[in-house]
């Protein structure tokens, strides 16, 4: 939706760039390009994001209608409601709003780095190895939501370090860092069965159900983290749009461009993993998001570029809508979140496998 393009006087200021649609936002010694059918789709999923996010304050074991739901958020209501939506419901709310964000963004860098839609970091390993930094924690450490937190970043970005070590004498390029990080994640997630087998059956009962990936139970204590990490994250993310998207014309292109595509790719791995990191640490590995939202977001703007914004957005779309979809089937069972993606998900890499296998032949 937007990219960084140049250096502009400090006062905001509207105009327009000959040759170029879209308008230009000029802020502070910086320029945003706001192109019309991005900025449309952009609002209209943060239209749904709202829209999911209400439907899930008033969706449970005690539903309540839509209109007591808007009246304790405006700060109404009475005391048990008032506990069911802003202790109970709003958390869970906000945690897969972010949690999914934090994935869509995470696919849009990975798979704009490697020119592939099979890029996403669930698909590479990255998912498994924060999944293998927070069993550690839960099984070995008992640490709590910080510790697990800190261990799962810690096991993302070993897993990062280890395919950047493989691939780095060429250069990153997608298709090797792809066949590395495949083989990466069989091994973290034969790690993480043998630590399951390794625990108690209590213990391995609660890590499994959180290696499901799930929203389930979550307070504040889930959403700080992960917020605090996007309000980081997700600005250096869309400051690195033009970079990213000058490495589509290439390699040799992007260096007479003046962009090094080491380090460009490298700067948004990293960014990548530790959005990872931080969703992973939250709501545990929530399949599919990562690999199907960039896609999904492409399609809607149709804009060429990283869309990293959209991706975010259309990733809080996945998780929450199918947080509410699953507890709206189900009433009477708490279905982990990642099981409703991973459901839908993997039908839609089904779809995709086909739809590329039948453009190569």
């Amino acid at each position: 939706m937007t990219a960084p393009t140049s250096t502009a006087p400090r006062t905001a200021r509207w105009g327009r760039t000959p040759g170029r649609t879209g308008r230009v936002l000029r802020l502070a010694g910086a320029s945003l390009r706001l192109r019309p059918r991005p900025l449309a789709v952009s609002l209209g999923l943060l239209a749904l994001a709202a829209a999911a996010f209400a439907a899930g304050c008033a969706t449970g074991d005690f539903p309540l209608p839509l209109t007591e739901v808007l009246r304790v958020l405006a700060g109404g209501g009475d005391a048990g409601n008032r506990f069911i939506v802003l202790t109970l419901r709003v958390p869970r709310g906000l945690d897969g709003l972010l949690v999914g964000a934090a994935l869509g963004a995470s696919g849009a860098l990975f798979q704009s780095v490697t020119r592939n839609p099979l890029g996403s970091p669930d698909i590479v390993g990255f998912g498994n190895g924060a999944a293998t930094g927070a069993l550690l924690s839960l099984l070995w450490w008992r640490g709590g939501p910080l510790e697990t937190s800190l261990a799962a970043f810690a096991g993302g970005l070993a897993v990062a370090c280890l395919v950047y070590a493989v691939c780095r004498r060429d250069g990153l390029q997608g298709h090797r860092l792809i066949i590395v990080g495949i083989g990466v994640s069989a091994m973290a997630y034969a790690f993480n069965a043998w630590l399951l087998s390794r625990a108690r059956l209590q213990d391995a009962e609660s890590a499994q159900l959180w290696l499901t990936g799930t929203l389930n139970g979550r307070s504040w204590e889930h959403v700080r983290p992960v917020a605090i990490g996007l309000l980081v994250l997700l600005p250096a993310a869309l400051a690195q749009s033009r970079r990213i998207g000058v490495l589509g014309l290439g390699d040799e292109t992007a260096r007479a461009l003046g962009v090094s595509p080491v380090r460009a790719r490298v700067l948004a791995l990293a960014t990548g993993v530790a959005l990872v990191g931080v969703a992973t640490a939250s709501a545990g590995p929530i399949a599919f998001v990562a690999l199907a939202a960039p896609q999904i977001a492409r399609r809607l703007t149709r804009d060429p570029g990283p869309g990293i914004a959209a991706s975010a957005l259309t990733g809080a779309v996945l998780l929450q809508g199918a947080d509410v979809t699953a507890q709206w089937v189900v009433p009477s069972v708490e279905v982990p979140a990642g099981l409703a993606t991973g459901l839908s998900g993997g039908a839609y890499l089904a779809w995709l496998l086909a739809r590329r296998r039948t453009r190569a032949t």
